[in-house]
């Protein structure tokens, strides 16, 4: 296989897997096969059949819409968070390149502070701290996006200060303000993508901790994470309990993954 068609490959995979789970997702917000949160006894832990394709739970719930409708809540969350980063991130890296000194100093401390923490520690007490519940697991999780945006963008723009058409703006009299939003920004799109991709996959996989020690979404609020929790204590009696759920966030991660992978390698070979 060529360099040029490998990443072609993982891009075309990547994204076809993320798309779909994106659209169920969506798809989630108006229709599930059942009501995610209806409990009927007499039907708990049903194998997958014709009415239940994937089985029903403990409770009688319908598996798949479960999986449809925390698909719902676990995209939602890790974009939110990813959205949270760049919002915030973004500007700082921007501003840090731009002034250097004192300001770079302070952003950059700022970001060595954050990262001292694991990201999903930081999360688990961001969340012990404000509760739990979706909403604070954005915060948490968009939280730690923050200083990554930060660090990735100072990095790239430092390097496009040094470039001609930059220092053309400077002795054309802009301001650096003005630079940054009309030359260093748009050359870091690419960058920002990709990266983008990566923390949205290392949201999922934080949403899903989250979730499996109950500090993520609550009840009836469906999630990858609570089922997974739900599951362990089931496992010799319906392991699709946790097939399901499992697989479903190792397929959105690794199609991410791909995703980032296939650009990044896309965008090393366009140089």
């Amino acid at each position: 296989m060529s360099r040029g068609r490998a990443p072609r490959i993982a891009f075309a995979v990547g994204a076809a897997i993320t798309s779909i789970i994106i659209a169920v997702a969506l798809l989630a917000t108006i229709w599930t096969p059942f009501d995610p949160a209806a409990i009927s006894i007499v039907d708990k832990l049903q194998p997958p059949g014709k009415h239940h394709w994937f089985g029903t739970d403990q409770l009688g719930r319908d598996t798949l819409s479960l999986i449809m409708a925390g698909a719902r809540n676990t995209v939602g969350v890790a974009f939110v968070s990813v959205i949270i980063g760049l919002g915030i991130g973004v500007p700082l890296g921007l501003v840090a390149a731009a002034r250097r000194g004192v300001t770079d100093e302070i952003v950059m401390r700022g970001n060595d502070l954050i990262f001292a923490f694991p990201s999903l520690l930081l999360a688990i007490l961001i969340t012990a701290v404000l509760g739990p519940g979706a909403v604070n697991a954005i915060i948490a999780i968009g939280v730690f996006n923050i200083p990554v945006f930060a660090r990735v963008v100072r990095a790239s723009a430092l390097t496009l200060w040094t470039r001609d058409y930059t220092l053309a703006a400077q002795v054309a009299g802009k301001s650096r303000a003005r630079i940054s939003a009309e030359h260093i920004l748009p050359n870091l799109a690419g960058v920002l993508v990709i990266q983008g991709t990566i923390q949205f996959s290392l949201g999922v996989i934080a949403e899903a901790g989250l979730s499996y020690v109950g500090l993520g979404a609550q009840p009836p609020t469906p999630s990858w994470g609570r089922m997974l929790n739900e599951a362990q204590s089931l496992t010799a009696l319906d392991p699709l309990l946790a097939l399901f759920p499992g697989f479903a966030v190792v397929l959105l991660v690794l199609g991410l993954n791909m995703l980032g992978d296939g650009l990044r390698r896309r965008k090393g070979a366009d140089r």
